[in-house]
């Protein structure tokens, strides 16, 4: 790698690992991907820092672990890599629709382009019409060619010769799944409307018990038709940088910022637990030139942000590390962590993980009591019991930067993502 490279990042929200062909799975999920894979560094026990998107968006922008990246209203507190390739004068661009990583949660930071295809804030016609909009198409996020779209149109808007950092964030593997009809049609032949899709995602969420082994096999039957369009949209998207000449001379990272749960223990979505449904996620990279090579040295969404800092004069801390020295290790330990919510909004919990071993534990703020469960090792329960105290001692306790108050289009949007009851 050298200084001189644009860098393009592609995340996928709730994209779990095992659900990709090139991650073993016995579904041809992702054809592109798989392609990508061959001539990439692919990491094959990469976790999240964390297991939703409020702490798991903020460590792959700062390379930090969200008790510091965040504050405790979730708005972002620490410098992201935008802001640091803004500072050295790369032009940079952001392009997504999760309203958890919108500019009301401060992400626009650093971005000299940043559209969350929210409109809060403007005029109100403009609101009222994009509510409009959202109704008709029974959706409320953009689809992964919009995504496209919006950011390709940003890239040729630049001179041929500027330096660039390109964030696209694609919402379509995010529940409720569905996926446009040729698509569906590759997994099941049951008939389902999108109404009845949102539906059974939110009673799933709510009720899993109720879920049957039918009903759970047509959520993942949807899950998986979701993540071949967003593979086909992600070659058209990588077709389109060839075409630019920007795709060989660019670092290129596919990941995702966690993964989706079946009812494996217990749950549906993406609650805030650490089991590797919800953590275990793709991580490919694909430097200048292309690679062929396959890591299983445990890899961090954390290592994204030190692996692209690489690529420009940075001084920033990171708490990860750059991809490119996984290869030469024979094994590492990871760190994951969430906050509770809702009722257990007291806990935090921790995991860690080696090529071959795992340990959880549970904090209660109230009593500061910690609980180890899962630990295949002593030696791997002793290391995160002093990743946990390292981190009490550095968590973020700021007071949030103001009332709390959401715009009421987020509220709508989150509400239909199934953020909300």
């Amino acid at each position: 790698m050298t200084k001189e490279h644009s860098v393009i990042l592609l995340s996928a929200d709730a994209l779990r690992a095992d659900h990709l062909s090139c991650y073993g799975y016995d579904r041809e999920t992702s054809p592109v991907l798989d392609e990508f894979a061959d001539e990439s560094i692919q990491f094959t026990r990469a976790y999240s820092a964390s297991s939703h998107t409020r702490e798991a968006v903020p460590a792959i922008l700062t390379g930090e672990y969200p008790d510091i990246a965040i504050g405790s209203d979730y708005r972002l507190a620490t410098e992201t890599i935008a802001s640091t390739f803004s500072s050295e004068g790369v032009s940079t661009g952001g392009f997504h629709s999760n309203p958890f990583v919108s500019r009301a949660y401060g992400f626009d930071r650093g971005f000299d382009e940043f559209d969350d295809d929210l409109h809060f804030g403007e005029h109100k016609l403009v609101a009222l019409a994009q509510r409009a909009l959202d109704k008709l198409r029974n959706r409320h996020y953009a689809r992964a060619d919009e995504i496209n779209e919006r950011s390709l149109s940003w890239l040729d808007s630049l001179r041929a010769d500027d330096r660039f950092f390109l964030w696209n964030h694609y919402m379509d593997t995010h529940g409720p799944y569905e996926p446009p009809a040729e698509y569906r049609q590759l997994y099941t032949n049951t008939e389902i409307s999108d109404r009845d899709a949102q539906s059974l995602y939110q009673r799933a969420i709510n009720d899993p018990n109720s879920i049957t082994e039918t009903e759970r096999q047509l959520l993942i039957d949807l899950y998986d038709a979701e993540i071949r369009y967003n593979d086909a949209k992600i070659g058209s998207f990588f077709e389109a940088l060839r075409d630019r000449d920007l795709f060989d001379q660019s670092l290129v990272i596919v990941t995702a910022d966690h993964g989706d749960a079946f009812g494996e223990h217990g749950y549906y979505e993406h609650p805030r637990y650490l089991h590797d449904e919800i953590t275990h996620v793709p991580l490919l990279v694909r430097p200048p030139g292309g690679a062929d090579e396959t890591v299983s040295v445990p890899a961090s969404t954390l290592d994204i942000a030190a692996t692209i800092g690489e690529t420009v004069d940075a001084e920033k801390r990171y708490d990860g590390v750059s991809l490119f020295e996984l290869q030469d290790r024979d094994d590492r330990t990871v760190f994951l962590q969430a906050r509770g919510e809702k009722d257990d909004g007291h806990l935090r919990r921790y995991a860690s993980r080696t090529r071959d071993g795992s340990c959880f534990c549970e904090r209660d703020q109230k009593t500061e009591a910690l609980e180890f469960s899962d630990c295949t090792s002593r030696s791997l329960r002793n290391e995160l019991e002093a990743h946990v105290e390292e981190r009490l001692r550095r968590e973020n306790g700021a007071d949030p930067s103001d009332d709390g108050e959401v715009d009421e289009e987020i509220e709508r949007r989150l509400s239909a993502l199934g953020y909300k009851e």
